[in-house]
């Protein structure tokens, strides 16, 4: 893949954005001076103080694009990482994918307890979907709804849920590249659509055709971010990852390395990145952000 040359202030982007969703989530997140202090000492110790946060980046690059006041993407961009948060809690529990170790630290049952994680996930879950019917993010109240329908759709059955219960389902099985692709539509691809058209849906929203560019894009987007995913387990340390590396193979799940190997899973995220720009090409400059992202998606190291 021929890296794309970045604009100069692409990093400071992403780090001042990175810090306004922490501070966002920081003030939003109650604080565990309230009773019930452990859980919620336990909800910011996993929702805060890392990740790429690369959900609520793509929320702003298209809130940015439809001309949204960035205090209304504020709260998509907290209500998407919350959701993500609250995933990551119980895809490590023992139940789930049994992990010990996230962003770089034991992960939340291992900090706290099993019942605990198990509440800190609902509690989060909730906290976004509280948070997005509260506070104003649109300039018509139906379209403020849609969103919320959107995220929990992307959140639920027929999204985010439902391809970790096709995760689980799969281990030990040889899964073809449609099904694959599929599962992987809806437990990594479901939530980073969402993040983006809900960004886009903030303010005025945008008309229609730019509607369907994005989600053209970020239906190749979100895949790729998974391929990469599959790649860095099966070539980077845990060091890097801040996370079991290699846990994927060890436990038999089908990913794309496993399905394709290396070069040729490398080469369907160029194929999925290439697709992802040219959905952007009707969208001219005004998308730029959202092309750098999709660059960064290929090409991150962990």
């Amino acid at each position: 893949m021929t890296t794309i040359m970045h604009q100069t202030d692409f990093g400071d982007w992403v780090r001042q954005h990175g810090a306004r969703i922490e501070d966002w989530l920081a003030h939003h997140l109650p604080g565990q001076d309230r009773v019930p202090g452990r859980l919620h000492e336990a909800m910011r110790y996993s929702a805060l103080g890392g990740g790429k946060r690369m959900r609520p980046l793509l929320a702003y690059a298209a809130g940015e694009l439809a001309g949204a006041a960035p205090e209304q993407v504020d709260v998509v961009a907290g209500a998407v990482e919350l959701i993500h948060a609250y995933s990551l809690v119980h895809d490590d529990m023992p139940c789930m994918d049994d992990d010990v170790l996230r962003r770089g630290r034991p992960t939340c049952h291992v900090q706290f307890n099993e019942p605990t994680a198990l509440l800190v996930g609902d509690s989060l879950q909730t906290l976004a979907f509280e948070l997005l019917a509260r506070l104003p993010v649109c300039t018509d109240a139906r379209q403020q709804l849609r969103l919320i329908a959107l995220l929990a759709e992307a959140s639920g059955a027929n999204g985010m849920a439902g391809g970790q219960a096709f995760d689980l389902a799969s281990v030990q099985s040889a899964l073809t590249l449609p099904e694959l692709e599929s599962m992987h539509q809806r437990k990594t691809g479901a939530l980073i659509r969402a993040a983006i058209l809900l960004g886009a849906g903030c303010g005025d929203g945008v008309d229609d055709p730019t509607l369907e560019a994005l989600d053209h894009f970020a239906k190749a987007a979100g895949l790729a971010f998974q391929v990469i995913d599959d790649v860095l387990d099966a070539e980077a340390d845990t060091a890097t990852l801040g996370k079991t590396a290699g846990k994927d193979a060890a436990d038999g799940k089908p990913t794309y390395v496993s399905l394709l190997g290396l070069r040729d899973a490398r080469s369907l995220a160029n194929e999925l990145y290439s697709r992802a720009l040219g959905a952007l090409d009707p969208l001219g400059p005004s998308a730029g952000r959202l092309r750098e992202l999709a660059a960064f998606i290929v090409e991150r190291r962990h």
